[in-house]
């Protein structure tokens, strides 16, 4: 076992830990794609990147070492540094997604059934369904009225504030329950999330119901109907720990893909030099559901905003933007099963990453025969080997389990598509989509030092 922990200086070890700090506290804090983004912004914000909205039929001139960003409705968004290349040569890309499976709120969530007030959930992205239940839950999101107003919700993390919460049968009738195969012991309709058990005074028919609508009123000014505008995620309530005795990983929820998202965007603003090649991160929403809409991989946001940059840099033209985008090269940053002993039967042991031995590349994903893979080229796989190599950056190979044990996808062959270069390179998470992921420090930090040795050397 090559124990890289052993490899590092005291100072070094510093700081692995302090990353790890600041990692938690956007975990814990983040849990949503609008969370990121609004993180994201701000950050930058304070690093002095400019909104291009403020910029479009201006007259302003870009200049290497610019910072530029563009939201996408609030759930997607990207970030430029301007090189002192044109950008028709290319970029040097770091993309990451921000969404993480969870549970949503239906558009006619709540009812009353025996005392009891519920709001009804569909889950979002592949879950395992027993996972959820008996957990404490938190609820983030907005609620958009009519009127134009938009209202933030967050109700669980405070330590003052309740958490929500879904029940299970007690193992004293679970007779036949526990019979049932793991994916039909919990059916996505009993997801639904207990809310209350007050009544309110005065009320005949679900009184309790009344109650909650009572409060949600009194908090966010809201009426039931407006349920049916809101976007209203159930998350694990908590924050990100410290794992291990010695303390050496991090527990919390959304590491999947958050972990990649948060030291890329790290990457980008440590790295203050101007570079040669612009460099971009991009994140993006949906795709743990296939990365559609319009805040997915497969929208034109990220085309559309390329347009609008190449117009401030004089090169307003479709050719312009065809050739900005076939002559980049990205990171696809997204993470990967870790190998898990007490799982060994699923995983193909020299060709599975450990905790603590760096970043993980996958020359392609996908399922069973390669479905629905980017399958990175060869040279393309080379030239990042030796970047990483001189730049003393610990890295691994991998597949995704053994070949017919399943298998899963990133946003990779959709960026491929525009003719660029393409790999996967991310981090290794134990109990991928539960409520409660965990990784190492060790390649967390080893990511970043892979991120930062990309956008300058690539």
């Amino acid at each position: 076992m090559n124990y890289r922990w052993l490899k590092y200086s005291e100072d070094d070890r510093n700081r692995i830990h302090e990353l790890g700090e600041r990692y938690k506290d956007f975990l814990s804090c983040c849990k949503t794609e609008r969370e990121c983004v609004s993180f994201f912004i701000r950050e930058a914000e304070m690093k002095g990147f400019r909104n291009i909205e403020d910029l479009i039929d201006s007259d302003y001139s870009l200049s290497p070492g610019d910072g530029i960003f563009a939201a996408g409705m609030g759930k997607t968004a990207v970030f430029f540094r301007m090189g002192r290349r044109p950008l028709t040569e290319g970029m040097n890309i770091l993309c990451a997604h921000i969404d993480s499976p969870r549970m949503d709120l239906k558009p006619v969530p709540l009812y009353e059934d025996t005392g009891l007030a519920y709001l009804d959930t569909h889950y979002y992205g592949g879950i395992k369904k027993y996972q959820w239940v008996t957990v404490p839950l938190a609820l983030h999101g907005v609620i958009a009225k009519k009127d134009g107003t938009v209202v933030r919700v967050n109700i669980g993390e405070d330590d003052k504030d309740p958490v929500v919460y879904i029940s299970d049968l007690l193992v004293h009738l679970s007779k036949d329950q526990m019979e049932k195969k793991a994916s039909e012991v919990i059916e996505g309709e009993q997801l639904d999330v207990l809310v209350g058990t007050i009544p309110l005074g005065g009320k005949e028919k679900d009184a309790v119901k009344e109650n909650v609508l009572s409060l949600l009123k009194e908090k966010y000014g809201m009426e039931e109907d407006d349920f049916i505008s809101a976007e209203i995620e159930v998350v694990p309530a908590g924050k990100a720990r410290d794992c291990g005795l010695d303390r050496s990983m991090i527990a919390g929820y959304g590491h999947d893909d958050r972990c990649c998202a948060y030291s890329t965007f790290e990457a980008m603003l440590d790295s203050t030099d101007i570079p040669e090649r612009t460099v971009c991160c991009l994140y993006v929403d949906k795709e743990e559901i296939g990365s559609v809409g319009a805040t997915g991989m497969e929208s034109r946001f990220f085309e559309n905003v390329l347009a609008e940059l190449l117009a401030l840099a004089g090169s307003d033209s479709s050719l312009a933007l065809r050739r900005t985008l076939a002559r980049s090269q990205m990171l696809s940053a997204d993470v990967s099963a870790a190998y898990d002993p007490a799982f060994s039967q699923v995983f193909e042991k020299k060709n599975t990453p450990c905790f603590g031995k760096g970043l993980v590349i996958n020359k392609y994903t996908g399922a069973w025969g390669k479905d629905y893979t980017n399958d990175a080229n060869a040279e393309y796989l080379a030239r990042v080997r030796k970047i990483l190599d001189d730049n003393d950056v610990a890295f691994q190979m991998s597949e995704v389990g053994k070949v017919d044990a399943g298998g899963s996808g990133t946003i990779a062959f959709i960026a491929a598509m525009y003719g660029m270069d393409v790999v996967d390179a991310g981090i290794a998470v134990l109990s991928m989509h539960s409520p409660c992921e965990v990784i190492c420090k060790v390649d967390l930090y080893e990511a970043k030092k892979a991120y930062e040795a990309f956008i300058r050397h690539i």
